[in-house]
């Protein structure tokens, strides 16, 4: 699906790893369902990296459910042993039912009581196994259960949410069109230009964003570039840093290198090395 990738900085070093869409109506308060799964031998330990989306998930694991905010930096998260997490990466319009703060949770994870949500998607991704069968036939079954699995635990995940988030208000569907507009027009990098395009104003834009996001709208701009431009970096080691740059409206090279130095702690050059191994 579009943006399979996006955000996750090694994306070959993740042991599993599925984005499956919602359904269609649910595309307004749902951007997708996430689902990473590992199996990892006695010791062994995958650290994970991510460039979260400027957004709101709410995360199902074995422990429990949790709510995590909108990120300001790079996060990672260790895994070892076996497990695995259903995510709902939501849309701005359905933030208010989970919190009338979202500011209050930047890069913070809280508890969620969702009892029956849980035991639900727990369910589900017990169907199956990852492990290896005896023969190809087998192997193929297991494997094939496992998905079904997968695909029953996000379409639960989904009819558990449609069922608490209400359809959106004029206002949530304002700040869906802002979310929207800044992923899909990478010309896009000041927040008067989001506002002329949106027919409002800069102080509307930053309301908006307080209540269904949790950062500013110009945060929100820089940290899809920013994900754009690591993509890139990663995926084509023939386009320049300085083309990159220029393509997704930097002033130039070092303005780019301050912006991953600033939020991932490295430089795009030492991105495109270290994603390469």
């Amino acid at each position: 699906m579009e943006d399979q990738w996006r955000g996750l900085l090694y994306p070959a070093r993740l042991p599993a790893f599925h984005r499956l869409p919602p359904p269609d109506a649910l595309r307004d308060r749902l951007r997708w369902v996430w689902i990473p799964e590992w199996d990892l031998a006695p010791g062994k330990v995958s650290r994970q990296e991510v460039l979260p989306f400027p957004a709101l998930n709410l995360v199902v694991q074995p422990e429990g459910v949790s709510l995590s905010g909108p990120a300001t930096r790079r996060s990672f998260r260790d895994l070892a042993g076996q497990g695995w997490a259903v995510g709902m990466l939501l849309r701005p319009a359905a933030v208010p039912v989970f919190t009338d703060d979202p500011g209050s949770l930047r890069d913070a994870e809280i508890p969620f009581h969702a009892p029956d949500l849980h035991a639900a998607v727990t369910a589900a991704m017990s169907c199956g196994t990852r492990g290896q069968g005896n023969s190809d036939d087998d192997d193929g079954a297991r494997r094939q259960e496992w998905l079904t699995g997968h695909r029953r635990a996000a379409s639960i995940a989904a009819e558990w949410l449609e069922a608490r988030v209400p359809v959106p208000t004029a206002e949530a569907e304002a700040a869906n069109r802002l979310e929207d507009l800044i992923q899909s027009d990478r010309e896009l990098i000041r927040v008067d230009q989001a506002a002329q395009q949106l027919g409002v104003s800069v102080r509307s834009l930053q309301r908006l964003t307080r209540r269904f996001v949790g950062l500013p709208p110009l945060a929100m701009i820089r940290r899809y570039r920013l994900q754009e431009a690591a993509e890139r970096l990663r995926e084509n080691s023939e386009i320049s840093i300085a083309d990159v740059a220029a393509d997704l409206g930097y002033a130039d090279h070092a303005h780019l290198a301050n912006a991953f130095r600033e939020v991932l702690g490295f430089t795009p050059s030492g991105y495109r090395h270290s994603a390469a191994l």
